[in-house]
C-alpha cells in the first residue's frame, strides 16, 4: 500500500510570520534568561572575592553579550555598556 500525502494547507504570510515570531520569541527569551543568569553569577562572584571565579564568569558574561549582539537580541550599545560597567566593578574591587 502506498503511503497518503497529507497535503499542506495554503496559510495566509502573516499567519506564518506570526507562528515565526512566537517561536524566536520563545528562543530571545530563553536566551535574555540565561543572560541574566550569568549576570548574576558574575555579581555573586565579585561579592565572593573569589579571582578565578570572578575572571570565568567576566569572561562568560563578555561572551553572552557577544554573542547576543550577533544574534540580534541586543544592540552593540548596550553590550559595550554592561561589558564597560562589569570592567570597572572588577577593577575597583581590585583595589
Amino acid at each position: 500500500m502506498a503511503k497518503e500525502e497529507k497535503k499542506k494547507t495554503k496559510r495566509p504570510t502573516a499567519q506564518k510570520r506570526d507562528i515565526r515570531n512566537s517561536r524566536r520569541r520563545q528562543i530571545n527569551k530563553a536566551f535574555k534568561s540565561s543572560a541574566r543568569t550569568t549576570t548574576r553569577t558574575f555579581e555573586e562572584a565579585l561579592k565572593a572575592g573569589d579571582k578565578e571565579q570572578i575572571q570565568t564568569s567576566l569572561n562568560a558574561l563578555y561572551s553572552m553579550m557577544d554573542k547576543g549582539v550577533k544574534r540580534g537580541i541586543y544592540k552593540r550599545n548596550k553590550a559595550a555598556r554592561v561589558k564597560a560597567r562589569s570592567t570597572q566593578k572588577v577593577l575597583a574591587q581590585a583595589k
